[in-house]
């Protein structure tokens, strides 16, 4: 999908029509970079889930936009860009941005909701390990490091790779259930020139902010090792 913009606010666009819907907050608007960001939980017309992520004046600056452009269009590229390489990621509905009279941006980033999907920390304080086995276990290992893999080779860094933000759903039951691996917040993400740095850089910060024992953690790293494709520096611990 395209991203709208504008340089002043219009009537009666997608944008109006996203940003008039209010719902229950499930991430309360953070005050930040200049101005604050939060998540709605919303249903469109046919009673779909949807998540509305709410920015008003909160943007981030590069060399490419020193003036500052807002966070959710850094997501939605790396959004696309997950895609593309094969990465599980939330669909995008809508993404748009505007001016609003005082010159200051507003912006929308709607997705629809991972049904049945939930983060990997509640995930295992619900008693994943105990419930599931081994074997299922495995595989939501193997299915996370084949995301994340597909992710670094493509040069790309999630910079906040916390177990919260790693989203679980298993399918099936008994010996037939597998389990499939979502990643999610990704206003953080960007593109390094070193995939290897990358892959260093998040696995470092996921082994901080996670749940998995030393036994699981060897086993990811071992199906990341595998899924990579070669030796990645950094990873042995």
């Amino acid at each position: 999908m395209a991203v709208e913009r504008s340089g002043t606010l219009t009537g009666n666009s997608r944008f109006d029509h996203f940003w008039q819907q209010q719902g229950e907050w499930v991430e309360a608007p953070n005050q930040r970079r200049g101005g604050e960001s939060g998540v709605q939980r919303l249903n469109d017309e046919s009673g779909q889930l949807l998540y509305s992520k709410r920015q008003v004046g909160h943007i981030y600056r590069s060399f490419l936009h020193p003036f500052g452009r807002p966070t959710v269009l850094r997501e939605y590229d790396a959004i696309n860009s997950f895609e593309q390489l094969g990465v599980r990621v939330p669909h995008i509905v809508y993404c748009g941005v505007e001016r609003d009279a005082d010159r200051q941006w507003r912006a929308l980033l709607v997705s629809k909701a991972l049904d049945g999907f939930e983060d990997c920390d509640s995930w295992y304080e619900k008693g994943a390990r105990e419930r599931y086995g081994e074997a299922l276990h495995d595989s939501m290992l193997q299915d996370l490091a084949a995301n994340l893999a597909r992710m670094h080779r493509g040069h790309w860094q999630h910079g906040c790779l916390y177990g919260k933000h790693v989203f679980i759903k298993v399918i099936g039951e008994g010996d037939q259930a597998r389990a499939e691996v979502a990643l999610l917040d990704l206003e953080k993400c960007r593109r390094r020139i070193s995939c290897h740095r990358a892959a260093a850089n998040d696995l470092k910060q996921l082994r901080r902010h996670s749940s998995f024992n030393d036994a699981e953690w060897q086993k990811l790293l071992y199906f990341y090792k595998v899924a990579f494709g070669s030796a990645v520096k950094g990873l042995e611990q």
